[in-house]
């Protein structure tokens, strides 16, 4: 009881904030120039070590998007994005809104590779940074075929437009495409063989769904689809998962895996071919990864073309891969 008395004591003149939402307050130019302004104070509130940071800004992002099809036509897509830029020493943080503000007043644009330049450039010149970096992820449809019978249905691909632009202005745009497709072990298939041929054992040798996600530097003046990229990943491995299934595309199914025996090496040798050979990559990076069904792991691979500050190939990150 005496403690309450105190308190109230204590409290008498004491001017306490109503806890209120006011509906009624209209925000005046006047009124937000008196707002406080955090992320713009002087390098004397840094936390921490006053050294520039790499990447600040902000991830996962979403909205509807409109994508080119090939053939003319666009179709609207549900998007991640992502927007960074580098901040200086000296410079307490940047306004994380302006990311997103000025990356709205491209949503009704339709999302290119080359449309990122202008988006970035946006970044730097709003948020006075020397770098900036956007990636937008995307789920694209195709419509496939099944093997022998007359059935279709939609293929999805994980997929995502990535742009850089650095301190002297030059871009690099980037796409990444994951492909998913059986892989029919040859070691598997041989030894199954030799069950049959030396014993008259049946066996069946073991197969497993597998994703190559490549990610390919466009040359400069150069345009790629991602139809484009689909075409080549299919005609280089020929096993790509199907949609539509009925017991004759089944069937179609096992020998077309039967003649397309492959190793996670060579599924990475067999992309790397058409990829290298096209004028419009400048640089690329595959990675393979062969969900096992005889093992309790995955089995990997990385190769990239191997262009002086290119690709590097260190990518470890497989766990993203399996579906």
């Amino acid at each position: 009881m005496e403690n309450t008395v105190l308190r109230k004591k204590a409290d008498v003149g004491i001017k306490r904030p109503l806890r209120f939402y006011d509906r009624n307050l209209t925000v005046s130019n006047e009124y937000k120039t008196s707002l406080p302004d955090m992320q713009n104070t002087g390098s004397e509130t840094i936390k921490g070590a006053n050294v520039p940071i790499l990447q600040v800004g902000i991830s996962n992002f979403r909205l509807p998007l409109q994508y080119a099809v090939e053939g003319g036509t666009t179709t609207t897509l549900e998007t991640s994005v992502t927007g960074t830029v580098s901040l200086a020493a000296d410079k307490k943080g940047i306004n994380m809104s302006r990311i997103m503000r000025v990356f709205y007043e491209f949503k009704d644009r339709v999302f290119t590779p080359e449309l990122l330049e202008e988006v970035l450039t946006g970044y730097k010149e709003r948020i006075n940074s020397e770098r900036a970096r956007l990636k937008v992820e995307f789920s694209y449809p195709m419509i496939k075929r099944s093997l022998r019978s007359d059935n279709e249905g939609y293929q999805f691909y994980k997929c995502a437009f990535e742009g850089f632009l650095d301190e002297l202005g030059q871009f690099k745009r980037v796409i990444h495409f994951d492909f998913v497709y059986s892989s029919a072990c040859p070691c598997s298939a041989e030894l199954s063989e030799h069950a049959r041929s030396t014993r008259g054992v049946y066996a069946v040798p073991h197969s497993q769904r597998s994703v190559a996600r490549i990610s390919v530097a466009i040359a400069n003046g150069c345009r790629l689809s991602i139809e484009d990229l689909q075409r080549m990943l299919d005609k280089a491995l020929l096993t790509e998962t199907q949609v539509m299934v009925k017991r004759e595309d089944e069937q179609a199914f096992a020998e077309l895996n039967g003649e397309q025996l492959k190793f996670v090496e060579d599924a990475a040798r067999l992309i790397y071919e058409p990829l290298d050979a096209d004028e419009r990559i400048a640089d690329f990076q595959v990675v393979c990864a062969h969900l096992e069904s005889l093992h309790s792991h995955d089995a990997v691979s990385v190769i990239n073309k191997g262009v002086p500050g290119g690709f590097a190939g260190t990518f470890d990150d497989f766990k993203t891969l399996i579906r």
